[in-house]
């Protein structure tokens, strides 16, 4: 479908709060020039001369948005699940990273990625690349070319890091920076730069202090890592002692909030100070329950940081997340908060499916713009969703439906067919 006005006819399913879907069978969802319309019960006749697809009784939902992946990780997905945080790093993330510099390996894997990607339930995501300017620039062309709408970042380190995969200084790393910056200026539509300090660890204070400069003239958006691991916590309060909590490490500098949005993965231990930290510059937190599952590194309190107005988004974190299958990860939500609900704090209360899915869809949609719904004036992004294949002989309601998609995607689940801002993605 080439046209950005159209109408898809199905069993629709939506968030009108955190805690309510709106359903209707046989409904219209309406898309005029790549924004939603509304859904309706029945067509208005103003938009009866638009081309109408009927989908049946197959599902149609909002667009999901990863707010947290790691592209060159992609390749070893679903191995290296033996190790904490720390030593994984050191042990398999680094070394596969540092293939990245050589563009023939790049180009294999971040073909793999982005195909992989373009037919995955995803219709946004917030994506790590490597330190290396060619890779990501290549991997940022790949993207491009999926019409999905991505922020790219390619990684600042110059510290406590292989010499393999370190800038020598952090001039070098900020030079690099810029080069890039200056490179992919007004060369896409659907991807953009996002600045990247992978995290304190590795990031020394005069890198994150050019960080922050380049983020106060340009007004790009910032992604990292916060709070995932104990033993990375500690680390931090020996890196910078100046500090009252870890977030401070990058807020000191600029780097959270302000003149544009900040994404911060995982915030599995943050402290009071630090969530109201969060809380009060914006910045978002990337849920990423699959990886902090198979990396041991906890569970974060995703009720309690609803509940304080923190901006909660939910992430795959490929590699340390095995799945690309956002669906996985809504069910993984659910699940973690279980397990932390009954073993850690029984005064938060487990997510329920409808909480979960905001998040995924509404929660992380907010840092792409007026993203994650299909109620007028949202921009155009949708899942249909044939779960036919899902056999019961039960008669299930369309909130039940989707509830059983979650857990059930990858048996009997199809995409049938995903559009973002209004335009139809090749499947």
């Amino acid at each position: 479908m080439e046209g950005k006005s159209f109408v898809l006819k199905g069993d629709v399913c939506y968030n009108v709060s955190q805690t309510e879907f709106r359903t209707l069978e046989a409904g219209y969802v309406v898309c005029v020039d790549g924004a939603s319309a509304g859904v309706f019960e029945e067509l208005p006749e103003r938009y009866a001369q638009l081309p109408l697809r009927d989908f049946g009784h197959a599902l149609i939902v909002p667009g999901l948005n990863d707010i947290h992946v790691h592209a060159p990780q992609y390749g070893f997905r679903g191995i290296a699940m033996d190790l904490e945080l720390l030593d994984w790093l050191n042990t398999y993330t680094f070394p596969e990273e540092s293939k990245y510099a050589d563009l023939a390996y790049a180009e294999k894997g971040y073909s793999i990625f982005a195909d992989d990607l373009q037919r995955s339930f995803t219709t946004r995501a917030v994506v790590f690349g490597t330190m290396h300017v060619p890779g990501t620039e290549l991997l940022m062309d790949k993207l491009e070319a999926t019409g999905l709408k991505t922020y790219v970042g390619k990684v600042n380190m110059d510290r406590n890091s292989p010499d393999y995969l370190s800038d020598q200084t952090a001039e070098a790393s900020l030079e690099a920076t810029r080069s890039w910056l200056a490179d992919v200026s007004g060369r896409y539509q659907n991807t953009l730069p996002i600045l990247t300090p992978r995290f304190t660890p590795t990031c020394s204070d005069e890198l994150m202090e050019g960080l922050g400069k380049i983020k106060a003239e340009t007004g790009l958006p910032v992604q990292s890592h916060l709070s995932e691991n104990l033993s990375e916590i500690d680390w931090v309060k020996g890196l910078c002692p100046w500090s009252s909590c870890y977030g401070q490490t990058y807020d000191h500098f600029g780097l959270l909030g302000g003149n544009s949005k900040t994404i911060m993965a995982h915030c599995n231990y943050s402290t009071p100070e630090e969530v109201e930290l969060l809380r009060a510059t914006g910045t978002y937190v990337a849920h990423c329950p699959q990886s902090n599952a198979f990396l041991s590194s906890g569970i974060a309190p995703i009720r309690d940081y609803l509940r304080k107005g923190v901006n909660v988004g939910l992430g795959t974190d490929v590699a340390g997340g095995a799945s690309l299958n956002m669906f996985r990860a809504v069910a993984d939500a659910v699940g973690c908060s279980k397990l932390r609900w009954r073993c850690v704090d029984q005064e938060l209360p487990s997510l329920t499916i409808q909480e979960a899915f905001w998040i995924a869809t509404l929660g992380g949609g907010s840092f792409f713009g007026k993203v994650g719904s299909l109620d007028e004036g949202f921009d155009f992004d949708a899942l249909v969703l044939d779960d036919s294949g899902i056999r019961s002989p039960r008669e299930l309601s369309v909130e039940q439906r989707l509830e059983r998609y979650c857990y059930l995607a990858d048996e009997g689940g199809r995409l049938a067919a995903k559009f973002v801002a209004g335009k139809e993605i090749e499947l």
